[in-house]
């Protein structure tokens, strides 16, 4: 894999190295020792997958708080995503800033999302896939979100009119 650092402090764009023939390719999409070579954390507590139907749909932006932060490997398997990250430590030089990346299961980029970032996607085609690895337990005593259009970080969706869940179309604006 390659580790590309990203200019939000802590978040990586990793790339596969892919091993390619007539069969098709391999790649490693999870290495510890490599994870740990770049200080990154590394300890897996679950794994989930999104299954989205329809093109536009938009989740996020998630995340959760102290003493249960997480960080997230996210990764699109099938189809195309346009993936956010926001940084939320207010201890941050990069604090309240978005980033946004397309992950696509053609590119075979990965995003990693550190503690204390909220994140979330839209998808850009019709049954996509995302599949993320995940650092500590759901607890949802300690979830969180911020509303995927609040005029505090103006993020830059690629679709208009998202298909968005009535929970995540309700969730307030941040407040530092």
């Amino acid at each position: 894999m390659l580790f590309d650092r990203l200019f939000l402090k802590g978040a990586y764009l990793l790339k596969l190295e892919k091993h390619e023939d007539e069969r098709g390719f391999f790649a490693r999409t999870f290495c510890r020792r490599e994870f740990e070579e770049h200080g990154l954390k590394s300890d897996v507590m679950q794994c989930s997958i999104s299954y989205n139907v329809q093109k536009g749909t938009l989740r996020g932006m998630h995340y959760q708080v102290a003493p249960d932060e997480e960080v997230k490997l996210v990764q699109c398997v099938r189809g195309a995503i346009y993936d956010v990250i926001i940084d939320l430590r207010p201890n941050s030089d990069t604090y309240r800033l978005w980033a946004g990346y397309e992950l696509s299961e053609n590119n075979g980029k990965l995003i990693y999302v550190p503690e204390g970032f909220a994140h979330g996607f839209q998808t850009l085609t019709k049954d996509t896939v995302v599949y993320y690895q995940i650092s500590e337990f759901y607890a949802p005593e300690s979830a969180r979100g911020v509303r995927w259009d609040d005029p505090a970080f103006g993020i830059e969706w690629p679709l208009s009119d998202p298909v968005i869940s009535l929970k995540d179309s309700e969730l307030p604006d941040y407040e530092a």
